[in-house]
């Protein structure tokens, strides 16, 4: 046996060697530049004494290889150094494939990026069939493309219809589909998985190749002729000046069809100077304010087994069926059974779509009960109030939950705009109080805000954190104010619109120029998402609470609220909605050409503010709040960082036009000035 740093290898009776990798101090396997050498080092060494076959395995329980070292691409000083790095990878990548043996990479759990090109180079996959297992190259979505020979070797493998389908969406795949494409040979149980390797290597079956239709559609000709219908596919999810990645993995297969050295050359270059772009160094930013915020979720003292949800609403119903699909138990109350049954309708829905296994998903049920009588108060470890936005009304409930709580129990409300002060203003223990703000999807918004007050007691606060987290959301400290973070700076930019609106600028030229900005959708048609009469309440509360006034056009909101139509809930309300898509008049108009900075600064200047008035603690903190809660462009990396990289003096100097022609709420917040803005950089 000989050994290194992060690899070891073995070398087993039969002749068979056991490549296993155990990074150091990590609880998942990724290859980083020191990593990728001692590969080399190691692969050197099997080629000068090969064995009967290589079984390259992962030392962690919890997947075989999450990629590469995503924080490296930050020291990238040049595209020079990049293009070294990515060149070196392929050459280790290179000798894997050129070993003189048959090679089986043991897959369990995830294999993604970097980990399923090393994959590739393996002349045969087997792998683990179980709820765990995803197999993906998601480069798209930090702006780049696979760099270790992936654009070539998914093509080569699995034919350019489903390698295409893996990297220009970056979606994974699951056990099935993975064997299904031909990403995996064979599919075992965890018992089986290494005596299955060693199966394949000593019957040495032909190696896959893709199928006939797609190898002739890698003809060139037939190449250029599909590269319209591919580019037209992306487009409808991405512009090319957004998101250059997708398009340059098309133009990488056009050009070499995945063929040859030149198209790994090809390859390292055209991800090199990805790398250098704006896009990129964006969505690498967000990943890693990803990982901060999921570090922010420390232990607990609390066990957060048990949950109680009152309110059986969308949010509520939502938050409950979300909680016990991911393992915990959860009592759900409302004034009658009639106000839970379209909950646990709709809980049964997400765990059809969500669990593939049948008795996984009857658990999952089992652990969702109504609870009308509200027995579950007095054993839950958190207590999640979700009823409509009245002070009086949460004020009321508490003061009959409170005395039940267990005295280690968290008491926490979804509120999106009451502050805690008022809140806790009648509790027996206000420090117990604390906000847990989920976002509308639950199931598809991984932002939690957790709103604390000067009065919040640390353990409860912690635990708030703690089950964020053990939910698998992603939990924002937010010091406690009206609307808190995101809230609060969406409202001036969906005001905006409703200015624009009532200056007669067409609903649907609005959202465009939301949309050309980078938005996911615009603010016209999010109002309708959210729903209108949630948009009228829930901004008077704010605008009040900042002394502001709400735009002349909000009328027509509150004539649409009147007559029930709501937006997308109610099938009507600026759009009609069907089969839930918006239903939009063609509007040849461009917009005009001050409308997407009069949207999004009025967004950025309430950034600026809440920086200054602390509502989270750092720049970094609120911009990826900002975007895993609303959605802002994550390819600008967040409103501070677009601010940044436009220019702080360009921003300011912008908002005074702004201010000169619109009015004061464009005036520059004085977290602009020269001493507030050092908490910008």
């Amino acid at each position: 046996m000989s050994s290194s740093n992060a690899w070891r290898l073995d070398r087993e009776a039969d002749g068979i060697a056991c490549l296993t990798l155990d990074r150091p101090g990590t609880s998942a396997n990724s290859l980083s530049r020191a990593v990728l050498v001692e590969l080399g080092e190691q692969l050197r060494t099997l080629h000068s004494d090969p064995p009967r076959g290589l079984i390259i395995r992962s030392g962690k329980n919890s997947g075989f290889i999450a990629g590469a070292d995503v924080r490296e691409f930050t020291a990238f000083r040049s595209e020079a150094d990049a293009l070294e790095t990515i060149q070196n990878g392929q050459r280790v990548f290179a000798q894997l494939e050129a070993l003189p043996c048959p090679t089986v990479a043991a897959i369990r759990g995830f294999a993604l990026g970097g980990g399923l090109e090393l994959a590739l180079a393996c002349r045969y996959r087997v792998a683990v069939d179980d709820e765990r297992l995803s197999l993906g190259l998601p480069e798209v979505q930090l702006g780049i493309h696979p760099g270790f020979g992936g654009t070539v070797r998914a093509v080569r493998l699995l034919g350019v219809r489903a390698a295409m389908e893996l990297m220009l969406t970056g979606k994974p795949v699951r056990a099935e589909r993975a064997r299904a494409i031909g990403l995996v040979d064979r599919l075992v149980s965890a018992a089986e998985l290494e005596g299955e390797a060693h199966r394949i290597l000593a019957q040495g079956p032909p190696r896959r190749q893709a199928p006939l239709p797609d190898r002739l559609l890698n003809l060139p000709g037939l190449r250029s002729l599909l590269r319209s219908s591919l580019e037209a596919r992306v487009a409808r999810q991405a512009r090319r000046d957004h998101y250059p990645a997708p398009y340059a993995i098309i133009d990488l297969w056009v050009r070499y069809g995945a063929r040859g050295q030149a198209a790994y050359d090809a390859e390292a270059h055209s991800i090199a100077a990805l790398f250098s772009s704006e896009t990129a160094r964006s969505l690498v930013r967000m990943f890693l304010l990803q990982d901060r915020l999921k570090s922010l979720g420390g232990k607990s003292a609390v066990p957060l087994k048990r949950v109680h949800v009152i309110g059986a609403g969308v949010m509520g119903g939502d938050i409950a069926a979300w909680c016990a699909l991911r393992g915990l138990e959860v009592t759900l109350q409302d004034r009658e059974q009639r106000f839970v049954d379209p909950a646990l309708k709709r809980a049964a829905d997400l765990f059809a779509r969500r669990v593939r296994d049948p008795a996984e998903r009857a658990a999952a049920l089992t652990r969702l009960r109504a609870d009308v009588a509200g027995a579950g108060v007095s054993t839950a470890d958190i207590l999640i109030e979700a009823i409509f936005e009245n002070l009086e009304a949460k004020r009321a409930l508490y003061a009959q939950a409170e005395p039940r709580l267990g005295a280690a129990a968290v008491l926490a409300s979804n509120t999106s705009s009451i502050t805690l002060e008022l809140l806790a203003e009648q509790l027996q223990d206000p420090g117990r109080l604390v906000g847990l703000h989920f976002f509308n999807p639950v199931a598809q918004m991984p932002l939690v805000e957790v709103i604390h007050s000067a009065q919040t007691k640390p353990e409860p606060l912690a635990a708030a954190m703690a089950f964020a987290r053990r939910i698998d959301k992603l939990p924002l400290p937010c010091r406690s104010g009206p609307g808190f973070l995101v809230n609060r700076v969406l409202f001036p930019y969906l005001h905006e619109a409703l200015y624009a609106a009532g200056e007669g600028v067409p609903l649907g030229v609005i959202d465009r120029a939301a949309v050309d900005f980078g938005m996911p959708m615009g603010p016209i048609e999010l109002s309708d998402v959210v729903g209108l009469d949630v948009i009228v309440h829930v901004g008077e509360i704010i605008t009040r609470e900042l002394g502001r006034e709400m735009p002349p056009y909000t009328q027509r909101l509150r004539e649409l609220v009147a007559a029930k139509n709501l937006g997308r809930k109610s099938g009507q309300g600026f759009y009609t909605w069907q089969d839930g898509k918006p239903v939009r008049a063609p509007h040849a108009t461009a917009p005009p050409e001050d409308l997407a900075d009069r949207l999004i600064l009025a967004l950025v200047n309430e950034c600026a503010a809440c920086l200054r008035e602390q509502v989270v603690a750092d720049a970094d903190l609120l911009d990826a709040g900002v975007v895993f809660g609303t959605g802002f462009a994550p390819f600008r990396g967040g409103p501070l960082n677009y601010a940044r990289t436009r220019g702080i003096s360009a921003v300011v100097a912008r908002l005074r036009e702004l201010e000169a022609r619109y009015g004061k709420r464009f005036h520059p917040d004085e977290g602009w000035s020269a001493g507030a803005g050092n908490l910008l950089c």
